[in-house]
């Protein structure tokens, strides 16, 4: 129920994996679409036949919709990949509806663009995906959400509603809210100042690009968590402010958040490990990436991540390449005997 950017993709998931899926979409040319790409299909079955309802609506209408699918559809589990719960929770309770066939979930994997085009069933892929079984939901419900999120090739967490919207809180819903700041103070700085960004403050401003009718759902049914992580940030902001003009109280705090990046999870969900970086001019032409991490495969490295920022003056692009620091001189020299520019 729903198919935008998530629920298309959970839909193409399923399919691949052998699920006959139903679609459904208050925008019916959304479903048409995502059913032309393989979601699904647009018939539909005997309500009681019905195993599973995926509901991917917006936050506003998650309550809602997860109450009119427990209702209509007497034998599926409901889950819903909505990043906010206790909200949802709490007004499901309210209703006085049988709760035992619904488990929430939310899949930790999107973008700044959605609809149904942008949807691929690779997306949750090694993708931290959240179940939130609350204390009558039933075993059996359980169950089914945590295969369907193994269907899609996430990894599984389970926390309580509550935590859940907490941690959304501080690693997803305040990075929006921050990018937004941003962003918005872009609009108020001259031109010819912005010619000189770099990546950097692209890299900050991206996700602000979201949907401010979608952002504005959730950031009001997780007000609670936000404004006390805003009043720290808000504290924080007038200590810096404070010692501005003091050197070492500054390098300290920037200090800080250097090791606050390195508190973040690395490859795979494993420790963070200090690469070398290799960074590589690529001209803006069809098919010199591919030829790049061809030759690159050739010389026998292997790619842990990388980075590109654009020349603004010119038609080519700086791909930074993440390797073993053991690897990046055997990668430097091979990439310069294929005529590629490395930079130093």
């Amino acid at each position: 129920m729903g198919t935008g950017l998530v629920g298309a993709s959970v839909a193409q998931a399923m399919t691949r994996a052998g699920v006959e899926v139903h679609l459904q979409d208050a925008r019916y040319s959304h479903a048409v679409v995502a059913a032309s790409r393989g979601a699904g299909t647009l018939t539909s079955l005997d309500p009681a036949a019905y195993q599973l309802v995926v509901v991917a609506v917006p936050p506003g209408a998650l309550a809602a919709v997860i109450a009119e699918a427990l209702d209509t559809y007497p034998n599926a589990t409901v889950t819903d990949v909505g990043s906010v719960k206790g909200v949802v929770l709490a007004q499901l309770r309210a209703t006085g509806v049988d709760l035992a066939r619904y488990c929430g979930s939310h899949p930790m994997a999107g973008s700044q663009k959605d609809g149904p085009l942008t949807a691929s069933p690779d997306l949750f892929v090694d993708r931290t995906w959240v179940i939130t079984p609350h204390d009558t939901s039933a075993a059996q419900s359980v169950l089914v959400v945590r295969r369907l999120a193994e269907m899609c090739g996430a990894r599984l967490v389970t926390m309580a509603a509550q935590h859940h919207d907490e941690a959304v809180g501080q690693v997803s819903h305040i990075p929006q809210l921050m990018s937004a700041l941003v962003a918005g103070g872009l609009l108020d700085v001259p031109a010819e100042h912005l010619q000189l960004a770099g990546q950097g403050l692209r890299d900050v401003t991206r996700i602000a690009a979201g949907d401010p009718k979608l952002w504005r759902q959730i950031i009001a049914a997780n007000s609670g968590a936000l404004r006390v992580e805003l009043e720290e940030l808000h504290e924080d902001l007038g200590k810096l402010i404070a010692v501005l003009d003091d050197p070492d109280a500054v390098e300290a705090f920037l200090a800080r958040g250097r090791r606050g990046t390195q508190a973040l999870p690395g490859k795979h969900g494993s420790a963070p490990s200090a690469w070398a970086e290799v960074v590589i001019e690529i001209p803006d032409a069809p098919g010199a990436l591919a030829r790049l991490f061809t030759d690159i495969e050739t010389a026998g490295v292997n790619v842990e991540d990388i980075t590109i920022e654009h020349d603004p003056g010119r038609p080519v692009g700086m791909l930074g390449v993440h390797v073993e620091p053991a690897a990046s001189g055997v990668l430097a020299t091979a990439m310069t005997d294929r005529g590629w520019t490395v930079r130093t």
